[in-house]
């Protein structure tokens, strides 16, 4: 992965942390930066994961890598929002 591969990764991570956070049903008690952590994280470990089954580079939108982060980002939202509604005192 290049630099620009992962500045590009650390953009879209930041709306597919948004969209992630809108997929998911209910209210997430998460803050957002958090939200905007597991986007970008979701962004890096799909585009490996695009990359290791070669459809990381194709010629215009790479329809299969954002469905991969979208789906990585929907379930750390998720991942999150249940361990962090857990730790709090209530």
């Amino acid at each position: 992965m290049e630099v620009t591969g992962i500045i590009s990764a650390i953009i879209i991570g930041l709306v597919i942390g948004a969209l992630a956070r809108l997929l998911v049903p209910g209210r997430q008690k998460i803050p957002i930066w958090l939200t905007i952590l597991i986007g970008i994280v979701a962004a890096l470990i799909g585009t490996a994961i695009a990359s290791a089954l070669g459809v990381a580079d194709t010629r215009g939108i790479d329809w299969i890598e954002l469905i991969i982060q979208i789906v990585l980002a929907v379930v750390g939202v998720m991942g999150a929002s249940y361990l962090y509604g857990r730790s709090k005192v209530h």
